[in-house]
């Protein structure tokens, strides 16, 4: 029943997965099942308990059941918003049963990561004991955030790159700095996507398919898009270091945004088109 009614979400449309006992029992069941495989293997960083949650804070910016319409209006009606009380009531449900040792649990070496709820501000007193520091039965938690350009545009940031560069300066930095004082912080997803590059506002990352006319042709020229995404990639690689860690997403983008309308500036999600257009700068 998806945890967040996005169009990636499982069910596009429908948010009823916190409502139901039965499902979160499945969702708690599943993980101790990868913890039970996985959990040993060398290559495993951790688990993430569930992906982007769809919250009370976001639920209004994400506009689920108009930006994405079920198929079945009946199975999406109760559809809404999980409040913050119960998703933390869940993250420490899972994290316990991840780590419990009567099931060949996932080992204290591996993490337990959460995803902020699209509300990162939320979690500096989660997990905490009396001293403000986290409580000794909680070891090894990672906390996630996808932040993106897209986003910052719906929370009011200009469009324009001096715009992005101040944004991901003065507010995406200190906040990942702020709360790595609280957990380790990945910024699991970000990418340089931004409506400057499509030529047109996508109205926070909204294409063709929620039917958003695209761009007929370039704005930019290829130098101007050079700049653009040198500039943005810079900043927001000085912001994610700010933390423990980053994901670009992602390496691949199956869409062709060369020959398919509408597409234009979507390549900016795909990191190996980045690297090839001289958009993203490699580690030396």
């Amino acid at each position: 029943m998806s945890q967040n009614g996005f169009d990636n979400g499982g069910i596009s449309g429908v948010c009823k997965w916190a409502q139901l006992p039965d499902e979160v029992e499945f969702v708690l069941s599943v993980l101790e099942r990868l913890a039970r495989r996985y959990g040993h293997r060398q290559a495993l960083m951790g688990i993430e308990i569930i992906n982007e949650p769809n919250t009370t804070t976001s639920w209004p910016m994400m506009n689920v059941t108009e930006r994405y319409k079920a198929v079945d209006p009946e199975l999406a009606e109760g559809t809404g918003p999980i409040g913050f009380d119960r998703l933390k009531d869940f993250y420490v449900t899972a994290y316990h049963r991840l780590r419990d040792a009567d099931k060949d649990a996932l080992p204290t070496d591996k993490a337990v990561v959460f995803h902020d709820g699209f509300d990162i501000e939320q979690w500096k007193d989660f997990m905490r004991g009396p001293d403000g520091k986290l409580a000794p039965e909680f070891k090894n938690v990672v906390l996630d955030t996808h932040q993106y350009l897209m986003t910052a545009e719906t929370m009011g940031c200009p469009q324009t790159a001096e715009g992005y560069d101040d944004f991901v300066r003065n507010t995406y930095a200190p906040m990942i700095a702020e709360m790595s004082e609280y957990f380790p912080v990945i910024v699991g997803e970000w990418c340089l996507f931004n409506s400057v590059g499509c030529g047109v506002d996508t109205h926070g990352g909204q294409s063709v398919l929620n039917g958003e006319e695209g761009a007929q042709a370039e704005t930019l020229t290829a130098e101007q898009k050079r700049s653009l995404y040198q500039g943005v990639a810079e900043s927001q690689l000085a912001a994610w270091s700010k933390g423990s860690g980053f994901y670009y997403w992602n390496y691949k983008l199956l869409t062709d945004t060369v020959n398919t309308p509408g597409w234009i500036g979507w390549d900016a999600w795909d990191l190996g088109r980045c690297i090839a257009q001289d958009w993203f700068p490699l580690q030396k």
